[in-house]
Parts: C-alpha cells; structure tokens; sequence
C-alpha cells in the first residue's frame, strides 16, 4: 500500500477508534454532570472546536432537503443517544443501551433500499434478523430468555430504551437522506451548533447546577471528549476521500465490539458471556448486510 494511501487509511481508522470511546465516556460525564448538563458540556466543546477550525457554518449553500430533514435526524440523534445512555439506571444497561444504538448499520442498509433504490442479494434479511437477535442477546443477559423477561427489561426504564432505539433509526435515516440530498456539503458544524443549544435549553427547564460536580477528571473527560468528537469527524472524511474505503469500511463494522470492550474498561465492568454473543451477533448481522449490498 503507498505511503499515501496507507497515511490516508490510518487517520480515517482512528476517527473508529475515537467513536468507540463514546458509550464509556458519555456514562463517566453523565454521572458528574447530569445526563443533559453533561451532553450539553461535550457538545458545547464540539461545536466551539468545529467553528474554530472549519468556521461558521454557510447555511445557504446546504441544500434545503438536507438542511432540515439531516439537521432534525442529527440533532434528534446525537440529543438521544447522549440522554439515553445518561439516563440509564446503572452502568451495565448504559453499556446495553450503547449497543442498541449500533443497530443503525443494518437500518442504514434497509433504509436505503426504498430511498436510495439500494441493490441487495437475499442474506441481507438473515443479517438483519441475527443483528436484531444479537440485541436480544444482549438484553438478556445470562438469565433464560422470554419474551415477558426482555419486555420486563424494557419497562425498567422505557424512555431510556425508547431514546437508545430511536437514535438507530434517526442515524440510517439521516445517513440516506446525506448520500441523496446533501450535494457534497456538509452541515455538521451547524448541526453540532444546534444539538448544544437544544441542550442548554432542556437544561435550562429541567435540571440546575447544583446537579452538576466540577472536578478535574470529568472536565478532562469532557475536554476530551469535545475534542475526539471533531477530530473523528474530519479525520473519517479524510480518509474515505483518500484512504482505503473498503478497508474502512469493514474495520467500520467492528465498532460495537471495540466500543463495547472499552466502555467495559473505563466503566470497570465485566460484561456477562451473554453481553459479548450479542454483541458479535450484532457486528456479523451487519456484515452480512453490508456484503449483501455489495456490488460484484
């Protein structure tokens, strides 16, 4: 591989690295922040360091489509994944949580069958049905399975398991509407903007700063955070333009097993046996579905 290439292929594998760090970190920044005033702290730093480095966002050149329908789906995306993994009822469903939200690979490839005319061959359905088992799985833990147990399981925390699975869904949404409508412009900075300020507003309404602890490993936590977030942005761009795309792509469908094993590491937990069959069954539905639409 040329130096180039190869260069081009590292910087876009490490914006999957720094993806990775999201569940973990978001459920430590939640603890000492509350979920919305945590949320609102890391985004706030995103989208500072995305104005600082890419300026202010041109709203008139993004095309009107994708303003509006991309700007609701990523906002609703990025709110309800920060919330919903800040408003799980312990570290272990927040790590549940997290891995519920990696069902959007699937649903981007499903989704883009009547939106974007996708091609696929038949196995794309028993992709998705061992991606939908593996968050079963998941949810399950070592315990038989039933599915009064699993319904039980959700009604523990409704809202939180609610957020988690509409941010799936909202993501393959809006990486569709992306590819068809957005013309080569990119809003993220816009998008980062608003997400903050939705917010600060929630904040504003529901929760005070008496909520929020100060104190040095969580400023750092979300310092780092803000920061990861930008950077893995602009360094996934770069390499899909000028890195290995295949190679990305793959490596790109072993996120929740990575994301998984170190939020388990930051959050001190030890998964069950059940967590980690879940988890590969949900990172081999999506392959699966990835090669099914896969042109010859």
């Amino acid at each position: 591989m040329p130096a180039t290439l190869l260069r081009a292929t590292l910087i876009g594998l490490s914006a999957i690295l720094l993806w990775s760090t999201t569940v973990g970190l978001l459920r430590s920044i939640s603890e000492a922040f509350g979920a919305t005033g945590g949320a609102a702290l890391v985004y706030s730093t995103t989208a500072l360091l995305l104005c600082a480095t890419r300026g202010l966002p041109r709203v008139r050149e993004l095309p009107p489509v994708y303003l509006w329908g991309g700007g609701v789906l990523f906002v609703g995306y990025e709110i309800s994944l920060a919330l919903a993994i800040g408003f799980a009822n312990s570290r272990s469903q927040s790590l549940e949580l997290g891995m519920i939200n990696y069902l959007w690979p699937c649903l981007t490839i499903l989704f883009a069958i009547p939106l974007n005319q996708q091609r696929f061959r038949v196995w794309l359905w028993p992709g998705m049905l061992l991606s939908l088992l593996g968050i079963v799985w998941v949810m399950k833990g070592d315990g038989a399975w039933s599915p009064a147990l699993l319904w039980q399981n959700i009604l523990s925390n409704p809202l939180a398991y609610a957020l988690a699975f509409f941010a799936a869904i909202a993501w393959g949404l809006y990486n569709n509407l992306t590819r068809r409508f957005a013309a080569g412009k990119s809003g993220i900075t816009l998008f980062f903007l608003i997400t903050a300020l939705a917010l600060w507003i929630k904040f504003y309404f529901t929760a005070s700063l008496s909520e929020m602890h100060f104190s040095l490993v969580p400023l750092l936590e979300v310092l780092f955070m803000g920061f990861s977030t930008a950077i893995a942005y602009s360094a996934w761009n770069h390499g899909i333009q000028h890195g290995n795309l295949t190679l990305l792509a793959s490596a790109s469908y072993f996120t929740p097993v990575l994301s998984a094993l170190l939020a388990a590491l930051w959050l001190q937990l030890t998964p069950s046996l059940a967590f980690w069959q879940g988890v590969m069954m949900i990172t081999l539905g999506s392959l699966i579905c990835w090669l099914a639409t896969r042109q010859r």
